[in-house]
C-alpha cells in the first residue's frame, strides 16, 4: 500500500499517527475486508480500536449493506440474546411485540461486537452457532432464521486468560480470531502522541474560543514519556483540560506535569504489567486490588516492628490494625528477684521463655485477597457499586460478577 493510500484511509476515518505500527494494522484491515474472514481486534481500552471495524465494513463487498456496532459490555446479561438475536411477543414478561435483533437487521451487513469478552456464556454458545452455521433462533421462537453477517469483534481482555478461567469458550474464541488485529498502546507509538496532542489542542481550542496551545520541548518529552494508561482517551482528556483551565497556553513542563498521574501511581501501573507475565497470568482486573492488600499488609508489619522496638509489658500485648494479637506477651523479670547464694546467682522462678517471634501475616490466596478487598471497598462506599468499581479500577459489570463470585 502506497503512502498516499494509507494518508487517504487515516484522512477518512480520522486517524491520526505515523507509527510503523499502526500503519501495518490499517494495511491488514485493508487486506481482510476483501475476504469473509471473522476479525479479531486486540488492544487496550481506548487505543481506537473502533476505527478497523469501519475500514473492514468500508472497503468490504458488504460496504452497501448495515453496519452496527454493539458494546457487549454495556448491555445486561438478562437482555443481551434479545438484542442479538430477537424475540418473540410473549417470550418473557416485557415482551408485548416481536423484536428483530441485530444478526437478522444486519443481514447482508457487518455487525461490531465491541467488548466481546463480556459477553455471558449462554449467549457465546448462540454467537458460535451464527459464526458456523449462519442459523439462530429468537427467544421464544423453534424456527430456525437464516442471516449472513460478517462480524468483526474487539476485546481489550487477555482472551487466553478469560479461557483458562472459564469465562469465555476456547471453540468461540479460534472461530472469532480467524485473523487478529493488535492495536498498539499508546506508549508504544511515541513519535505520534504530539501529534495527537496538537489536534486534540486545536479542536478544543477552536470550541471554546480559546489561544492556541503550545509545548516548549521538555513538555513535549514529558508527554512521550508519560505511560498513557488511558492511551488516546487520556491524552484527548488532558488536551481539553489544559485548553480550559490554563490561562497561559505556552505549556511548560511544570505546568504539564499538573495534569499527568503521580509518581507512585505510575509505578504502580508499571508493577501491575510486570507481575502478569511474571505470573503467567493476566489479572488486568484483580491485581490492583492484590496491589492495595499487600501495600496494607506492609504497613502493618512496619508498625509492628515498630512497637517490637519500644518494648512492651506484660499488661500490652501486641496487636495488629487487623485487631487480632500478633505475638505473645512480653514478660519482663524485676530485678528483686535474684539470691545470692555460694557466690552464685539464684533464680527463685525457672527462667521465662524467650519471646518468640512476631507471627507473620499468612500469605493467602488471590481469591481471598480480592474478596476481602470487594467487600472492605463496598462497606466503605456504603454499598455504591458504581463508586466501589471506580476505586478498584474495574468495570461495574466485573464488579457484579465478582460479587455474584463471591457472595458478597
Amino acid at each position: 500500500m502506497t503512502q498516499q493510500e494509507l494518508l487517504a484511509i487515516k484522512q477518512r476515518f480520522g486517524i491520526i499517527g505515523q507509527s510503523p505500527l499502526l500503519n501495518r494494522d490499517i494495511e491488514i484491515a485493508v487486506q481482510v475486508a476483501r475476504t469473509d474472514l471473522s476479525v479479531l481486534i486486540t488492544g487496550e481500552s481506548g487505543v481506537g480500536k473502533e476505527h478497523f471495524p469501519k475500514i473492514i465494513h468500508a472497503y468490504s463487498a458488504r460496504k452497501h449493506g448495515p453496519y452496527f456496532a454493539v458494546n457487549c459490555g454495556a448491555i445486561p446479561e438478562g437482555t443481551i440474546d434479545s438484542e442479538l438475536f430477537g424475540h418473540e411477543k410473549g417470550a418473557f414478561t416485557d415482551a408485548k411485540n416481536e423484536h428483530k435483533g441485530y444478526f437478522e437487521i444486519a443481514d447482508g451487513g457487518t455487525l461490531f461486537l465491541d467488548e466481546v469478552g463480556e459477553l455471558p456464556l449462554q449467549t457465546q454458545v448462540r454467537l458460535l452457532r451464527v459464526l458456523e452455521t449462519g442459523e439462530f433462533l429468537r427467544m421464544g421462537s423453534s424456527t430456525v432464521r437464516k442471516t449472513n453477517v460478517r462480524v468483526v469483534a474487539a476485546t481489550n481482555l487477555n482472551m487466553r486468560q478469560a479461557i483458562d478461567d472459564g469465562r469465555f469458550r476456547e471453540d468461540l474464541y479460534y472461530r472469532l480470531n480467524t485473523v487478529e488485529i493488535r492495536v498498539p498502546a499508546l506508549r508504544d507509538r511515541k513519535e505520534d502522541i504530539p501529534l495527537l496532542f496538537r489536534k486534540f489542542a486545536v479542536d478544543f481550542c477552536n470550541r471554546y474560543q480559546m489561544p492556541p496551545l503550545s509545548l516548549n520541548d521538555e513538555a513535549t518529552r514529558m508527554l512521550q514519556n508519560s505511560y498513557w494508561r488511558g492511551n488516546i482517551r487520556q491524552l484527548k482528556n488532558l488536551a481539553e483540560q489544559i485548553a480550559v483551565i490554563e490561562m497561559d497556553h505556552q505549556i511548560s513542563a511544570e505546568t504539564l506535569s499538573r495534569y499527568l498521574p503521580r509518581e507512585e501511581n505510575r509505578q504502580e501501573i508499571v508493577l501491575r504489567n510486570e507481575a502478569q507475565p511474571q505470573a503467567g497470568k493476566d489479572y488486568s482486573h484483580e491485581i490492583g486490588i492484590l496491589y492495595n492488600m499487600l501495600m496494607k499488609t506492609q504497613q502493618e508489619l512496619r508498625e509492628l516492628k515498630e512497637r517490637l522496638g519500644a518494648g512492651h509489658t506484660a499488661a500490652q500485648p501486641l496487636i495488629t490494625s487487623a485487631g487480632e494479637p500478633a505475638a505473645q506477651t512480653i514478660i519482663q523479670r524485676p530485678a528483686d528477684t535474684e539470691e545470692w547464694a555460694n557466690g552464685e546467682v539464684v533464680d527463685d522462678d525457672p527462667a521465662p521463655a524467650p519471646a518468640p517471634e512476631p507471627a507473620q501475616p499468612k500469605l493467602e490466596r488471590m481469591e481471598d485477597i480480592e474478596r476481602e478487598q470487594i467487600k472492605r471497598t463496598l462497606e466503605e462506599n456504603n454499598g455504591n457499586r458504581k463508586v466501589t468499581a471506580a476505586r478498584l479500577g474495574i468495570s461495574e459489570r466485573t464488579l457484579y460478577r465478582k460479587i455474584k463470585e463471591y457472595g458478597l
